[in-house]
């Protein structure tokens, strides 16, 4: 048996806390990585005895283990001062006073899953904050009771932060919002799906202060419009993928010199009621990856006028000609240099292919 990594999901009905006791007897010190997900009936004490025994635990994953109170947290951060990966998800009973001791005792954390722990508020996330200034990713789904308050304490103490999903915390707005961007440059994923108040300001921000973002999730965010997407996409050149379902108000999106968005990324947008229902352009061109598959996938938007491709290289002229047959009425703005240089350069300028410049 490996005694440094163990996954008990499979057992979960089975696994009292007795057993979560032996293991940490058994494996003490040597024990890294612990997945409790779905353990219904471990509760506090055997927690106790685990966080006695296990202190060099990185990654404890405690998903749905609903016994659980803020005296595991307590336990956790009077003896495993290296945690690194927490998950919380779903332990309801959790409230600000685990935060507060996470953050004066497991300083190292970098990784948070608190949702759906509907009791916390935007005190805890500041004393979370001001202690793991470390923090990469932290998921707060459902967590109903944040606002913009919570967001300015990641601003201004966690400047590591890449991850951060806010989904249906819905009393989150563009203040805060705002505000995160100017702290936190290094973003790469950002789910406000749900965060119904969000508007083309916090794009604006998102593009302006968060140049590696990725991926974007705003299902439902129906205020934003073409133009803070269009900010977005023109600074942020490593996106991925947006999930745009329910913005009612996107008709055009450009996603030019995007370079890393590709035929998976359009097949997520050209699948979603905004894709089918509301995509009037697309803007692709300098988007190298993207292949006659995104067209595929564009077939579904039936509202669609025009595609600029100007410089995907691995689009085809069979691919253009399919998509034309589909939407006869579509205008594809693409260019196809020539296979050879022509072969003359003295007659006139015309000739030059358009990738040439005259020195």
């Amino acid at each position: 048996i490996n005694w440094q990594k163990i996954d008990l999901f499979n057992f979960q009905t089975d696994i009292e806390g007795r057993v979560v006791e032996n293991i940490s007897k058994r494996c003490g010190g040597f024990l890294r990585q612990l997945s409790l997900r779905g353990c219904l009936s471990v509760g506090d004490a055997s927690m106790k005895t685990f966080a006695q025994n296990c202190r060099n635990i990185e990654v404890l994953n405690l998903n749905g283990c609903t016994k659980i109170t803020d005296s595991t947290c307590l336990s956790l951060s009077k003896f495993c001062s290296k945690l690194k990966h927490l998950d919380l998800t779903s332990c309801v009973s959790i409230s600000n006073h685990s935060l507060k001791a996470l953050s004066d005792g497991c300083r190292m954390l970098e990784m948070l899953n608190l949702s759906w722990c509907d009791q916390i508020t935007r005190d805890g996330i500041e004393a979370l904050a001001r202690g793991c200034t470390g923090l990469r990713a932290l998921f707060l789904r459902g967590c109903t009771q944040l606002d913009d308050g919570a967001l300015k304490h990641l601003q201004k103490h966690c400047p590591e932060l890449t991850t951060i999903n806010m989904q249906s915390c819905t009393q989150i707005t563009d203040e805060g919002l705002v505000s995160l961007c100017r702290g936190c440059h290094k973003l790469q994923i950002l789910c406000v799906s749900g965060c119904s108040n969000i508007t083309d300001a916090s794009l604006t921000a998102l593009g302006l202060n968060c140049p590696r973002l990725k991926i974007l999730e705003a299902a439902r965010c129906s205020h934003v419009t073409d133009a803070g997407f269009t900010v977005l996409a023109r600074n942020c050149h490593e996106l991925e993928k947006m999930d745009l379902e329910e913005c009612i108000l996107v008709r055009g999106l450009s996603l030019s010199h995007c370079e890393l968005i590709t035929d998976d990324g359009i097949r997520a947008l050209s699948s979603s009621t905004c894709g089918q229902e509301r995509l009037t352009v697309v803007e692709l061109d300098n988007c190298p990856l993207i292949t006659d598959v995104t067209l595929e996938h564009l077939k579904s938007c039936h509202r669609l006028e025009r595609i600029e491709l100007y410089d995907c290289q691995q689009v085809t002229r069979a691919g253009i000609k399919r998509i034309r047959a589909h939407l006869p009425e579509i205008k594809v703005h693409a260019y196809f240099a020539p296979v050879t240089p022509p072969p003359s350069v003295h007659g006139g300028g015309q000739r030059l292919c358009r990738c040439c410049i005259i020195l």
